[in-house]
């Protein structure tokens, strides 16, 4: 927990520092608002049901999505060095009717906040950045039981959250005067908090004009993360891919 804190408390330092940074002589900077069209495969186990399968495509989480965000930033100075944080989240609901008339009521809530710290070097005719960073994960689980046998209803909520280390790269070249390509790849956990985490995208940014570039990716992230003791109530397990492809619209000033 000390470590989470130290961590999470670097990536606030970093965006209140956004502004001091603007001001500067020699930055660069882009915003993005994207969409990923998800796809979860996996499976999860929650206290004493475990081993449970996830396999939620983009029509399923349309269908029960409440709300959603996705928002990128990135900063890069002419020395070399620059620094990139990145948010989405998605609020899913749902009610279920069971076979004798009771409803339960199923709240998810999942984000996820990473940050970036990247060194730029040139590489052919493009460049390539070396990475280091964090990927803090949240989520929130409530499930209400409403039998319609028995009065009153039941209420399970489980929140978990933690916070991964990862190191990697990012291959940038241009394919014509307004394409260019990137690839980028991370890997990490390192038995820290998850055992094991990654994250790999490839894809085009068109240049409409010099301010205002489209994004279009494929993005696939894994985690294989674990808490507490099997069959006991306060066991977590979260072993999925999130995957789908991406369409951005990015500012560039």
């Amino acid at each position: 927990m000390n470590m989470k804190k130290i961590l999470l408390l670097s990536v606030m330092s970093v965006s209140l520092l956004l502004p001091v940074f603007a001001q500067a002589e020699g930055w660069e900077y882009e915003v993005e608002l994207y969409l990923l069209a998800t796809t979860i495969e996996g499976d999860s186990g929650i206290g004493r049901a475990t081993g449970a399968e996830v396999d939620v495509d983009f029509g399923d989480i349309l269908s029960v999505l409440n709300m959603a965000g996705m928002v990128h930033f990135e900063a890069y100075h002419e020395t070399g060095w620059g620094a990139a944080l990145d948010y989405s989240f998605m609020d899913l609901r749902d009610d279920i009717s069971g076979p004798q008339g009771g409803v339960t009521d199923l709240k998810v809530r999942q984000g996820v906040l990473q940050a970036d710290l990247f060194y730029r070097v040139a590489l052919g005719n493009g460049t390539f950045d070396y990475l280091g960073g964090i990927r803090w994960w949240d989520n929130d689980f409530k499930v209400t039981v409403d039998p319609a046998l028995l009065p009153g209803s039941v209420t399970g909520n489980i929140r978990e959250d933690w916070v991964d280390l990862f190191v990697g790269g990012r291959w940038i070249t241009p394919v014509s005067e307004k394409w260019n390509f990137t690839l980028r790849g991370d890997m990490g956990g390192f038995g820290l908090e998850a055992d094991f985490t990654a994250s790999v995208s490839a894809g085009f940014k068109y240049a409409m004009t010099d301010s205002w570039l489209l994004d279009i990716e494929y993005k696939a992230t894994w985690v294989d993360y674990e808490t507490g003791t099997k069959g006991t109530p306060g066991y977590f397990s979260y072993d999925t891919v999130t995957y789908g492809p991406l369409l951005g619209l990015i500012y560039k000033f």
